[in-house]
């Protein structure tokens, strides 16, 4: 009897320390910079200590290859998904991967950064601009806008990140795809002035930051990290066609940790969240974050921008790209 009453009392410890494992854990799946994954994990679990908050960090490309492998083995390992192209979305909705969730922070949030059926919310602004090596460019010299970069005098000194390895850059392409005043025509004397492609976006900052080209096609948030850091590299927004991206947040529908994804959720959200991005160069979508972008201006000269056409063609866009590049 008293060996029966042991063993039960091992199972019993055995299952509660193992319900508390699931309960005490939420898995990000995203393509942010690692460092401010870090930023996040530790203030995240500063504020809920019973709550180990797990990531896994990959460029875009390879965070939505996982998820659809996953996906198509049946289950999808992650409980929040936070990449750069909200038209992503779109396709995880369709697909039927997402839960619908509101969030309380979502008050100070404009309704233009909210899914409209409820499945996701914008939790960063990352911008495309162009940044140039200032070793080698004077800011007066650097290009002004996208046209600018097929001047004669950039070739073979121009760098950016392959779209199919990059959401944020895949976003780029497509929307300058889709729009009448680029459209392939663009890629194509991007390609004949000499661009290189590079396999990731730390890589492509990391080039203009060396000096290795003069002038590369990058991200507000990358190139603002390596000027902290003391690189020898300057950045711009464009002063027309300015494209943003939304960079949502998602949960999906088969989450294990329904309650601490909602958390991790909110926190991301709330004014502290976004005071920690903020802190580490990113762009805030709340009403109630000082920050030294005037998002208001970034907005007035936005690039329009289809996302149901983002949604349904990004791929025929790509496809469009890989072969005027002979990819």
């Amino acid at each position: 009897m008293k060996k029966m009453l042991v063993l039960v009392l091992a199972l019993c410890v055995l299952f509660c320390t193992a319900a508390v494992y699931a309960d005490g854990k939420v898995m990000l799946y995203s393509s942010m910079q690692e460092d401010q994954l870090m930023a996040i994990e530790k203030a995240f679990e500063a504020a809920y200590p019973d709550i180990d908050m797990e990531y896994y960090y990959a460029s875009g490309g390879k965070v939505i290859t996982k998820v659809t492998t996953e996906a198509q083995a049946g289950k999808i390992e992650a409980d929040i998904i936070w990449t750069g192209d909200p038209s992503d979305y779109e396709e995880f909705k369709a697909a039927g991967w997402l839960q619908q969730y509101s969030s309380p922070e979502a008050d100070h949030i404009a309704d233009i950064y909210i899914d409209k059926d409820g499945y996701y919310t914008a939790a960063r602004l990352v911008t495309m601009g162009i940044a140039w090596s200032s070793m080698l460019v004077d800011e007066a010299d650097a290009p002004k806008n996208w046209n600018d970069l097929l001047d004669p005098k950039w070739k073979d000194q121009l760098v950016m990140t392959d779209p199919s390895q990059a959401s944020t850059t895949q976003y780029w392409m497509a929307a300058m795809m889709q729009n009448e005043k680029y459209g392939p025509a663009y890629f194509e004397a991007l390609r004949d002035n000499g661009i290189l492609l590079e396999s990731g976006t730390t890589a492509t900052h990391n080039a203009v930051a060396a000096g290795s080209y003069e002038v590369g096609i990058c991200l507000d948030y990358v190139s603002a990290n390596l000027i902290a850091e003391g690189s020898p590299m300057a950045f711009h927004y464009t002063d027309e066609d300015v494209i943003t991206m939304t960079s949502p947040l998602g949960i999906f529908k088969d989450s294990q940790n329904v309650e601490n994804a909602q958390k991790l959720y909110d926190f991301i959200l709330s004014k502290e969240g976004q005071e920690l991005l903020v802190a580490n160069n990113l762009v805030s979508v709340r009403d109630d974050v000082e920050m030294k972008v005037d998002t208001s201006s970034i907005a007035a000269i936005n690039l329009p921008v289809d996302f149901n056409d983002l949604a349904e063609n990004t791929g025929a866009y790509l496809e469009q790209f890989n072969g005027i590049f002979n990819k």
